[in-house]
């Protein structure tokens, strides 16, 4: 189900645990205290219950939930498990985006489909650099069409795949407009053609179908781009078929939002978070199950007891996530807190438009370092930070810190 709430309201979720095996609700993207967030620790048996219950205190955007128990992640996510929580607020509706059946959400996932079934069994080279399917779903749906008018739509995009990265463009190149990332509104609104989307990230678009001619067919698509071992082949999405000829009255408004840039000289201190594979110094135990540190984040394996970085409560802080020496994509997310990216280095060497807002999710491509600079919550508890290559997460790819 996708979840609509405005900003300020009590949300209460009771979750029945229907599964012959334990899961948990993580709220991707949203500011939850630590007992609501989905921990691993906090995980919810078969045939067992929980209440979420937490109060909505942040800005519009499109948020989603999925499973998150340690080692199981993946496979629960392929199988289905994820879903749209979109947060509304004031100044959102202020601006009159296009709206109704002009507003599209869609998650696009991966898929392996043997003799009409789901399958999810990796092997350890996929475990390695991500599982991806030959099967390329829209919202559950292989190859979909949607019929639009000569109008404007607003399109919020969730990559819900484990490890495949989408290059977001329109089959004929023409441009798009992003107005919203991770968290909510950019300050303006940036013209682009293509826009890349790791796993984690949603990007909120504005597509005008206006100047086309009804019987036309164009289509959402994934371009190539640079990165690892993924973006050699472009690939179709969905299909949009102009079939009404409508009257547009919608502008895009120059001015969205005020997103102040934190200043680096604000934060008291900043962390490196090392990524290292088995191929450039990792040693260990390979084996073939789950949590045999294929990829490390400072030398570590993920350790449900340990607690891995202290913060203080209200501290801004600055990370940098080095994958200089990787030669695997790692889409880095950050548990109970937004931040805004402030510089990449090596690789691409620059932030992209969806890069200029609130995220939880920054996509760090082989020999890459990113800085992200963050205020940490009040309240106390603990989080997970991890990658969301989700074979690379329950392999072991994730530490915990603590708000203390």
């Amino acid at each position: 189900p996708t979840l609509k709430v405005d900003r300020g309201a009590n949300v209460t979720v009771p979750f029945q645990n229907n599964l012959s095996e334990e899961t948990n609700i993580h709220w991707h993207g949203l500011l939850v205290p630590s007992t609501m967030d989905g921990h691993p620790k906090d995980i919810v048996q078969s045939g067992s219950s929980f209440n979420f219950n937490f109060t909505i205190d942040q800005r519009a955007g499109t948020y989603w939930y999925h499973p998150h128990p340690h080692g199981k992640t993946a496979r629960q996510v392929v199988m289905g498990l994820a879903g749209f929580f979109i947060v509304n607020d004031d100044e959102e509706k202020a601006l009159n985006f296009p709206s109704g059946d002009q507003e599209l959400v869609l998650v696009i996932q991966d898929k392996k489909i043997e003799n009409g079934q789901l399958t999810y069994s990796p092997l350890m080279n996929e475990i390695m650099t991500g599982y991806t399917g030959e099967y390329v779903l829209v919202n559950g749906i292989y190859a979909p069409f949607h019929n639009v008018a000569t109008r404007y739509y607003r399109l919020r995009i969730l990559n819900g795949s484990t490890a495949r990265v989408y290059n977001i463009a329109l089959s004929d190149n023409q441009p798009f407009h992003v107005i919203g990332a991770d968290g909510g509104l950019l300050a303006q609104p940036v013209t682009v053609n293509t826009l890349l989307l790791g796993p984690g990230e949603r990007a909120d678009i504005l597509v005008s179908f206006k100047n086309y001619m009804v019987g036309k067919e164009i289509y959402l698509t994934s371009k190539t781009f640079n990165g690892g071992t993924q973006g050699q082949q472009e690939f179709r999405l969905m299909k949009f078929v102009i079939n009404l000829q409508a009257d547009e009255t919608f502008t895009v408004p120059s001015q969205l939002s005020v997103v102040q840039p934190m200043s680096p000289a604000s934060s008291s201190r900043t962390r490196v978070m090392k990524i290292k594979g088995m191929m450039n110094g990792m040693s260990g135990n390979m084996g073939g199950s789950m949590g045999s540190g294929v990829h490390t984040i400072n030398d570590k394996v993920y350790d449900i007891d340990r607690i891995d970085e202290t913060v203080k409560a209200g501290a801004t802080e600055i990370w940098e996530f080095d994958n200089s020496d990787g030669d695997e994509i790692h889409p880095m997310h950050i548990h109970g807190v937004q931040f805004q990216v402030i510089e990449r280095t090596g690789g691409r060497g620059s932030l992209i438009a969806s890069e200029q807002g609130w995220k939880d999710t920054v996509l760090v491509m082989p020999n890459e370092k990113v800085k992200v600079i963050m205020v940490f919550p009040q309240e106390k508890g603990v989080f997970v930070f991890h990658c969301h290559n989700l074979e690379h997460e329950d392999n072991g790819m994730m530490l915990n810190y603590e708000i203390i």
